[in-house]
């Protein structure tokens, strides 16, 4: 018997029984939809946070912090550590001597509040050099209203694009060329003092997205390094951040341990390649797990197409007789059950496959409307202004597609080894 001719049988068998195969695919086609969706709104994800991540993340720096180990833990919020190792302003000249470091540049933060017109709010200052933080981050410090001075005045104020329009609706908080007012609360012996003074808006950042460590920030305000030390009163530095010649892991790892010996080991060095590479190992764990399990339903599905088999085997028994009895061999027996499950698991892994992707649309775009989307889909997470969309990428499908048939065949497998066994005497005299 030609294969055709068996695949056609098999299938005039299943159009005979509709009802019962199409609840038997229904469960093929909610397993692999379930698989498809969440891998594609998991690869959305990855997708979507790298790119932010990339964006945001200056892959050739390296930022170096006070303390290492357990002291880099417990670091207080002025910066310093337990050991009472502190980072000078004037460390990046020792940096710039180390080989294959193109430039540094040092970062002082310090927590203030900030009055825009009649609104005050908590917010981290930041004091650098602009020309050589721009430098640095050539594609994330940029100025779309407005520019960037390279000799900035004292009074100077750069800001993030999401402090102009934090709600995105057009209500503008603070725009160019408005003055804000910055508040600084230092301790004094046992009091508290605060210090004041007014700074005028000259340029309003680019929209960046998430940022690592020392780079640029949606929600950041840039003094100049001058004023910062004089207004903070300090030339002490939160950060030091390194621009590298090249992002390899080689140049990388050399620098860090080179920048390690210079301080005697009293500094951590972190890596945004090294944070990079952590993220992508995390989500495909969780894209595993996700997988793992959507797969459990579509087990459930292969031990329903078992269990339709077997009932199907018990109603056509006469029929097995019958067929055998005019010298259809065992073999040929077999490959029919075996290929009414392939056609139950190829028509529901197909539609499966075109539900899952719907599904993960759907949900993408009620994100984009409601921003209330799981995983964050379509929606603007916080600081980080990312809107996901669902990805698919060929091996999902294909994956889905062959996993699919391969459950089906596995749990289709018995009850057709079964009934080619059967036999023909015995099958006729069945009621």
């Amino acid at each position: 018997m030609k294969i055709s001719d068996i695949f056609s049988y098999a299938f005039s068998t299943i159009k005979l029984r509709k009802l019962r195969a199409g609840l038997t695919t229904l469960g093929v086609i909610i397993g692999i939809a379930a698989i498809v969706a969440l891998l594609s709104l998991a690869q959305g994800f990855e997708s979507t946070i790298t790119y932010q991540l990339q964006k945001g993340f200056s892959t050739n720096t390296l930022v170096v912090t006070p303390g290492s180990g357990f002291n880099q833990m417990n670091r207080n919020p002025f910066g310093t550590t337990s050991s009472g190792f502190k980072l000078l302003i004037n460390d990046t000249q020792l940096i710039n001597k180390i080989e294959k470091v193109n430039a540094s540049v040092a970062v002082i933060q310090k927590t203030c509040y900030i009055k825009f017109n009649d609104k005050e709010i908590g917010l981290t200052i930041t004091g650098v050099n602009f020309t050589q933080f721009k430098n640095i981050y050539s594609t994330t410090f940029v100025a779309r209203y407005g520019e960037i001075p390279s000799n900035p005045e004292n009074d100077t104020v750069i800001i993030g694009y999401r402090l102009r329009d934090p709600w995105e609706n057009g209500t503008i908080l603070c725009d160019l060329d408005d003055e804000i007012e910055i508040t600084w609360t230092t301790r004094v012996g046992i009091h508290s003092e605060n210090k004041s003074y007014t700074g005028k808006v000259t340029a309003v950042l680019g929209e960046i997205g998430f940022n690592f460590g020392g780079g640029p920030s949606d929600y950041g305000v840039y003094i100049p390094i001058s004023r910062a030390q004089s207004f903070f009163e300090t030339d002490e530095c939160n950060m030091i951040v390194v621009q590298l010649v090249d992002d390899s892991e080689e140049t990388i790892e050399e620098v860090s341990e080179s920048i390690k010996e210079l301080f005697d080991n009293q500094v951590s060095v972190s890596s945004p390649t090294a944070m990079l590479d952590i993220i992508s190992s995390a989500f495909s764990t969780i894209e595993l797990l996700l997988a793992g399990i959507a797969a459990i339903s579509l087990l459930v599905a292969g031990i329903g197409i078992m269990n339709i088999m077997i009932v199907s085997l018990m109603e056509r028994t006469r029929e097995i007789g019958i067929l055998k009895a005019l010298g259809m061999k065992n073999k040929t027996v077999l490959l029919i059950f075996l290929s009414e499950t392939i056609i139950i698991g190829l028509i529901g892994s197909v539609a499966g496959i075109v539900v899952g992707w719907s599904l993960a649309y759907i949900v993408g775009r009620i994100g984009e409307l409601s921003g209330m989307a799981p995983f964050g889909v379509g929606r603007r997470i916080g600081a980080m202004g990312i809107s996901i969309t669902p990805m698919l990428t060929p091996t999902v499908p294909l994956g889905a597609l062959a996993f699919g048939i391969m459950v089906s065949v596995i749990f289709g497998l018995y009850p057709a080894w079964r009934a080619s066994k059967l036999n023909p005497v015995e099958a006729l005299r069945y009621e």
